[in-house]
């Protein structure tokens, strides 16, 4: 399998371009296979680049421990990049479709003509309970209170076609053990279909800071979609202005709210690391290559 790995704010994924017709027998294992930090590639899971009868390209993406994906805004990004750079497109302007629906790029390319950076539109945030899905009384979500390993939290939950849940906190963030909340947010029953968490610090109304536990790969150095979802939960509880920056381990993001369209709008970083050639044995399937299960 050809492959380049890629990464928006060290949010990386191994990417395959399947235009041409090629195929992956088990996308799921193979995702695995290629994440494994140690005998793998090492990433945060797998994107396949394909064609699409809606958009101008369809973006699959698969997580670290093989579980399918809706939508990724630091991956898209890198989707962006790669069509761009590697001659599948001329334009800056591109369409993508992903499991969440159609995502839509403005590209911008350096001075060497390869592409630095994009604005993804990701659509609307979602506040009702039942879309994201959170298992709650009330209709949204937004600043209510949620026992995790004993502890009371008050959190905010949003869908930006994935479901996230953001927890803002006075502690420092960088000094908080994600590797045990994380995975127990991530599989709290009020989600049944398991959540990403940001865990925020308020700098000031236009800087947050953000680490994230995102459900199927666990600690991430930067999360687009949470990002999305941080600025609007902060911006709905009176907290941060409508465009903020985001710092999260792996860079910085600019994420600008419209309350009255509730549409997000997403600018970063796109970089690709290198490309190259790995075998996937023949057959492989998850049971065979599970290694790693995050949050599990």
């Amino acid at each position: 399998m050809h492959f380049t790995k890629m990464h928006g704010c060290g949010n990386d994924y191994v990417y395959c371009d399947i235009t041409k017709g090629s195929e992956i027998a088990d996308p799921g294992a193979a995702s695995i296979y290629v994440s494994d930090r140690h005998f793998g590639i090492g990433s945060d899971g797998l994107i396949l680049i394909a064609p699409s009868k809606t958009a101008d390209f369809r973006m699959i993406m698969y997580n670290a421990d093989g579980s399918e994906g809706a939508m990724c805004g630091n991956g898209i990004r890198c989707v962006g990049k790669y069509v761009y750079d590697h001659g599948l497109t001329d334009k800056t302007d591109v369409a993508i479709e992903t499991a969440s629906g159609i995502k839509y790029l403005k590209l911008f390319p350096g001075a060497d003509g390869k592409i630095e950076k994009a604005t993804v539109d990701m659509g609307q945030a979602v506040t009702d309970c039942r879309q994201i899905p959170v298992t709650h009384p009330d209709n949204e979500m937004i600043n209510q209170p949620l026992e995790v390993l004993g502890t009371i939290y008050k959190v905010t939950c949003i869908s930006m076609g994935n479901p996230h849940c953001v927890v803002v906190r006075d502690e420092d963030v960088r000094q908080m053990d994600l590797t045990k909340i994380g995975p127990a947010f991530e599989n709290h029953p009020v989600f049944p279909k398991r959540v990403n968490t940001e865990f925020v610090n308020i700098l000031d109304r236009g800087h947050l800071r953000m680490r994230v536990w995102e459900r199927g790969s666990g600690e991430t150095m930067a999360c687009g979609t949470g990002a999305c979802a941080t600025a609007v939960a902060c911006f709905l509880n009176g907290l941060c202005d409508a465009t903020v920056d985001i710092e999260l381990l792996g860079g910085h993001l600019t994420i600008s709210y419209d309350e009255a369209t509730r549409d997000v709008h997403m600018t970063g970083p796109a970089t690709e690391v290198f490309s190259g050639d790995i075998e996937i044995p023949e057959g492989v399937s998850e049971d065979d290559v599970k290694i790693y299960t995050p949050g599990k």
